[in-house]
C-alpha cells in the first residue's frame, strides 16, 4: 500500500469522475492521499474531501502563485483550517520564480508569514520551491529549529540542497519527473538521498510519470515513482512502499490504518 503525499483532487480535471477515483484508491493499493491546498478556496474544498472520505487528509495554505491574495483575513481563515482534525500540515507554501504570478517580494513575505503561523499552531509545512532554492533556504533558516517537520514537495534540486533540507529536519518528496527520459542527473541525486527521508507523490493531475506521460495523473500512478526509486536504490517496490508510507505517517502525524 502506498501513500500519495501530495495531490490536487480538487482540480477541475477531476470534476467528472472525482468520487470514482477516490472510491478506487484502496483497490489501486493507495492507503491514503494528502490533498494539498493552494489558496483559501482549494483548502476549503480539500477540507470537504477529507471530511467525506476516510482515505483523504488535507493541507491548508497559500501557494506562491496566489501570494498576492494573502491578506490578513485570508491568513486568519487558513490558520483556523489548520486546527481541523484532518488537516495535517500548512501547505503548499513557498516560492516560485518561474512564473512570478505574484511578485517575488510578496512571495517571500507571505511564505515567512505562513511559516510563523505553522510554528505557532504546531503544524508541519509543505514547501513548494521552483527556481528559488537559495531564497527558500534563507527564509527557512530564519525559523530554525522547526518545531515540527515538513516536506519539500516535488523535490528536484541538487544533492547539496537536499542535504541542507535534511539537516533542517525536513523530508524530500519525489514525484513523476524522476521517471522522465531527460532526468538522469536528477536520478543520480535520488540515488544519493536516504530512503528513510523520502516520500512519494503524484502532484496529480500534474507531473504524470512514464509510461503514462501526457495523460491526467492520479494517485494510483504513484507506484511508478516508487518503482523508479526502488530501481535506483537497489530495493524492492514493497520496501519503498513501506518506508515512504512510514515516513509520511511520521511527518503528518498519522497512525497506520
Amino acid at each position: 500500500m502506498f501513500i500519495d503525499a501530495h495531490a490536487h483532487l480538487d482540480d477541475q480535471r477531476f470534476d467528472q469522475d472525482r468520487q470514482q477515483v477516490i472510491e478506487k484508491l484502496n483497490e489501486n493499493e493507495i492507503e491514503l492521499v494528502i490533498n494539498a491546498g493552494a489558496d483559501l478556496e482549494s483548502s476549503l474544498f480539500s477540507k470537504r474531501l477529507a471530511e467525506e472520505n476516510e482515505s483523504i487528509y488535507f493541507t491548508a495554505g497559500i501557494h506562491p502563485h496566489d501570494a498576492k491574495t494573502a491578506n490578513e483575513e485570508v491568513l486568519n481563515k487558513i490558520e483556523a483550517l489548520l486546527k481541523h482534525p484532518k488537516c495535517v500540515a500548512m501547505g503548499e507554501i513557498g516560492l516560485d520564480y518561474h512564473y512570478n504570478h505574484s511578485m517575488p517580494q510578496v512571495q517571500r513575505e507571505v511564505f515567512a508569514a505562513q511559516l510563523e503561523i505553522a510554528q505557532r499552531v504546531g503544524k508541519p509545512i509543505v514547501v513548494h520551491m521552483r527556481e528559488a532554492t537559495k531564497d527558500t533556504i534563507d527564509i527557512l533558516q530564519r525559523f530554525l529549529p522547526l518545531t515540527h517537520s515538513g516536506v519539500i514537495h516535488s523535490f528536484s534540486a541538487s544533492a547539496e540542497s537536499g542535504k541542507i533540507f535534511l539537516e533542517m529536519g525536513l523530508y524530500l518528496s519525489i514525484s513523476g519527473p524522476v521517471t522522465y527520459e531527460n532526468a538522469e542527473r536528477f536520478r543520480q541525486v535520488v540515488r544519493s538521498l536516504p530512503l528513510e527521508k523520502l516520500l512519494i507523490e503524484t502532484d496529480c493531475p500534474y507531473l504524470t510519470p512514464v509510461p503514462l506521460r501526457g495523460k491526467r495523473n492520479e494517485p494510483k500512478n504513484v507506484r511508478y515513482v516508487a518503482q523508479k526509486i526502488a530501481e535506483l536504490k537497489g530495493s524492492t517496490l514493497a520496501e519503498v512502499a513501506r518506508i515512504t508510507s512510514d515516513n509520511a505517517r511520521k511527518v503528518f502525524g498519522l497512525t497506520k490504518t
